[in-house]
């Protein structure tokens, strides 16, 4: 994956960017029609956002709307945290999602919010397994190479919801979740440290 590549598409999605993963119910399949149709309604909101005159700000508050309920952010925060999620406290588990969600959305609300001239397309969907569908878009902006980025879209609570972002064969959830476990495993397996690192994350973003 070139560095431009993965930068953009950690900036869209991890969508560290929008990554604990409440594994969509046996039996809730994803249908990739229904797949297809909800990315592409997503990325036309996101468009409608980001092509408007709105100032910036108002532009990264109306995608960080869009992007928390397209995502399913607690499922994929879940699922990048992984093994560690067991070894958490319940209060670590509960500081851990707050500070992911505010994470993924700022990162992306303000990576998003900062492009205009935008154009989404949306090709083929495809089966991944009983619980999800790949939907591949590509994303084009002026003076830019498009970027193809295939979508992973599962049904969770009944409803379908963005769980993975795949750019160049690369899951940016599975990137993140090795991230993060190295931080864990560097601070002699502490959750608090990956804690601190995230707060640390969230205060440079201002």
């Amino acid at each position: 994956m070139s560095a431009v590549t993965r930068r953009l598409a950690l900036g869209l999605l991890a969508l560290p960017a929008l990554a604990p993963f409440a594994f969509p119910a046996q039996g809730q399949t994803m249908d990739p029609g229904r797949a297809a149709g909800f990315i592409t309604t997503t990325g036309e909101e996101l468009v409608a956002v980001l092509n408007s005159d709105a100032p910036v700000e108002q532009r990264r508050e109306r995608v960080a709307t869009i992007l928390r309920r397209a995502v399913d952010i607690e499922g994929t925060g879940r699922f990048i945290l992984g093994r560690w999620w067991r070894v958490a406290t319940p209060e670590e588990q509960r500081e851990y999602l707050r500070l992911f969600e505010e994470t993924l959305i700022r990162n992306l609300a303000s990576r998003f919010g900062e492009f205009q001239g935008v154009r989404f397309t949306v090709g083929r969907s495809q089966t991944r397994s009983e619980e999800d569908v790949l939907v591949t878009t590509v994303v084009e902006r002026p003076n830019a190479p498009a970027v193809t980025l295939d979508w992973r879209v599962g049904e969770v609570g009944g409803q379908p919801r963005i769980v993975d972002l795949v750019a160049e064969g690369a899951s940016l959830r599975l990137t993140q979740r090795s991230e993060y476990s190295a931080v864990i495993t560097r601070s002699g397996n502490r959750i608090a440290a990956l804690l601190d690192a995230m707060r640390g994350q969230i205060e440079r973003m201002g």
